[in-house]
């Protein structure tokens, strides 16, 4: 028990100052729509192939090299297009522009989006945010076995009754042991959208039938969105067009269906020299299904309000654990001693 201790403090105050990070922008996007305060935001989208069309030929007249384009959504009622040079622009339902930026450093939910799954560093950013996931869960079990032997005690602060170590320290047992299963489940699902080893593990159970694929019975005039929208809403009447990528094989639609929980959805209709080659769940829980599930939950795009909330008190609890954590750490040696406390 005394090295549990000791590893659950020392590893604590290292990784506090990102976790602290990941907590907050976390807690931040999960209420994204909420705080973007653009015009026609709160607008209701149009999902329909007529009216889609239009918006992606002003997104590729504002600028060249359009990337991709993420069309509106219930929570959000503007098109986001995504340049090649790193600019991008809000567009209305009328095709007009709404916001436009040179980088992402303009919008804040662009460079929180980056702080958060990346820390600002591209893939070694991404592969560091995993690791602090993957400790976030020894910390949940560590924590909740030293809790254990206190747990007569227990008494649930949001902040310290005052800032003496022994107050800290009881504030942070017994505030961890409340957001434990919370934050249990925003390690594991964070891990696994980065790990495949994690996502393996949690996918295990289940079957491992992959994807209906098979070829399009049509061909669309090359690199044509247009005929593109209008043979996705034939094959898929009832999915949600979320997302068209501009790729150099050709055009990638990605759509929505009823029971896909992911925003964007994972039904894809790739076209390559015309021809269109569709990648689609079929509804099954298997493998593919499951780890589908890990970014909604992640993010509070499932659950409503309620979720949001209970995804708010584990992240603000995340970033107070690990702000008292490094404080306490730092400012007592006696922290930083191994000995049976």
């Amino acid at each position: 028990m005394r090295l549990l201790i000791w590893l659950h403090r020392w590893l604590g105050a290292v990784l506090g100052l990102v976790l602290i990070v990941l907590a907050l922008s976390g807690t931040a996007l999960v209420w994204e729509e909420a705080w973007i305060a653009i015009p026609g935001a709160d607008a209701a989208p149009a999902g329909d192939a007529k009216a889609l069309a239009p918006i992606v030929e002003a997104a590729r007249d504002h600028a060249p090299a359009l990337d991709r384009i993420t069309f509106a959504s219930d929570g959000f009622g503007l098109h986001q297009a995504i340049y090649a040079d790193g600019g991008g622009a809000y567009i209305d339902s009328g095709g007009r522009i709404a916001v436009q930026w040179q980088n992402g450093w303009e919008r804040p939910e662009l460079w929180l989006f980056d702080l958060h799954h990346h820390l600002l560093a591209g893939e070694t950013g991404e592969i560091i945010a995993g690791l602090v996931g993957l400790a976030g869960l020894f910390f949940v079990v560590s924590g909740a076995f030293i809790w254990w032997r206190t747990r007569r005690t227990f008494a649930f602060r949001l902040w310290p009754k005052r800032f003496s170590r022994s107050a800290i320290v009881r504030q942070h047992r017994d505030l961890g042991i409340v957001a434990a299963p919370l934050l249990a489940v925003l390690f594991l699902t964070g891990a696994a959208m980065i790990f495949q080893p994690v996502k393996a593990a949690l996918t295990a159970p289940f079957s491992d039938r992959a994807p209906a694929k098979q070829d399009g019975e049509s061909r669309i005039e090359p690199g044509n969105p247009a005929q593109l929208l209008t043979q996705a809403a034939s094959i898929y009447p009832a999915a949600q067009p979320r997302r068209l990528q501009f790729t150099e094989d050709g055009l990638v639609l990605r759509l929505r269906q009823d029971f896909e929980w992911t925003p964007n959805g994972r039904t894809y209709l790739r076209e390559t020299g015309g021809t269109i080659v569709i990648d689609a769940p079929v509804g099954t829980l298997d493998k593919d299904a499951v780890s589908e599930k890990f970014y909604p939950v992640h993010s509070g795009k499932v659950g409503g309000t309620a979720w949001k909330l209970a995804l708010t008190f584990a992240g603000l609890a995340l970033a107070m654990l690990g702000l008292f954590t490094v404080f306490s750490f730092w400012r007592d040696p006696r922290d930083r001693r191994l000995c049976n406390r």
